[in-house]
């Protein structure tokens, strides 16, 4: 039997007042503990791509299925399917008024997923996780950027997902934070989690992907192991977009 996907893309359309085309038939299967990056230039629908993974975007044709549900059937609860993916975004929009761990417990108490003492001991294991317990009593407000993003990742975490999505999580940190926070997501490869990655670190691209998606125009114009995409590019626009990024 075939093994069963968790993401599964197929002929996605994205439009913005119904001309312009950003997303143009994108294509993308993802199995269970795979890491998937997608790179590419600026422009080309990264981002929008992956909002629509959870519906932020509401896309105009095409299915994404997640854990075998269909995002496009109205009989889908999307809040409930939601629960089941992390995102975690350029920026970290952490509640500045709470502290670190009310962060992280407000929403698996609010949805009801765990009662407030399970919330704070799971919140407490996954700050342990990305280097934070010992702010979690602190503002997010009085922390880093690298900090703020790896208590986003804790955040995202605490919701036990199936799947998590990263929209350039590293691009709006200063250069000396962003190793801190790759070196938490490498962790979380390690340990078999499900992850779709926009990145512009080719290197975290290279070391840590099963798989490297690269975005072009709207579509993913080419596919394939990092070996494939970075040492053998088949399209002249992934050559042309590495020579440009790899050589800067």
């Amino acid at each position: 039997m075939e093994e069963q996907y968790k993401v599964k893309v197929s002929d996605l359309h994205k439009s913005y007042d119904g001309v312009h085309e950003v997303i143009k038939g994108a294509n993308l299967t993802v199995m269970p503990s795979e890491v998937v990056c997608i790179i590419g230039p600026s422009g080309s629908g990264k981002s929008t791509f992956l909002r629509c993974i959870n519906k932020l975007e509401e896309f105009q044709k095409g299915h994404i299925f997640v854990d075998g549900k269909d995002l496009a059937d109205p009989k889908n609860d999307i809040n409930k399917i939601r629960e089941k993916i992390g995102m975690v975004f350029q920026h970290f929009n952490l509640f500045p008024n709470m502290t670190v761990l009310e962060n992280i417990t407000l929403a698996p108490v609010k949805l009801g997923k765990m009662d407030k003492e399970t919330a704070i001991k799971e919140a407490h294991k996954y700050l342990q996780m990305v280097n934070m317990d010992d702010k979690a009593d602190v503002r997010p407000t009085t922390l880093s950027g690298g900090q703020q993003q790896r208590v986003a990742i804790a955040r995202a975490l605490a919701m036990k997902p199936d799947v998590m999505l990263f929209d350039e999580p590293t691009s709006a940190l200063d250069p000396e934070m962003v190793g801190d926070v790759l070196n938490v997501m490498k962790e979380l490869a390690k340990e078999g989690m499900t992850m779709i990655v926009v990145t512009h670190e080719m290197g975290f691209a290279k070391q840590v992907s099963d798989k490297v998606a690269f975005f072009y125009g709207g579509v993913i114009k080419e596919l394939g192991t990092p070996e494939e995409i970075f040492d053998h590019p088949q399209e002249p626009e992934t050559k042309s977009f590495l020579d440009k990024v790899l050589n800067a």
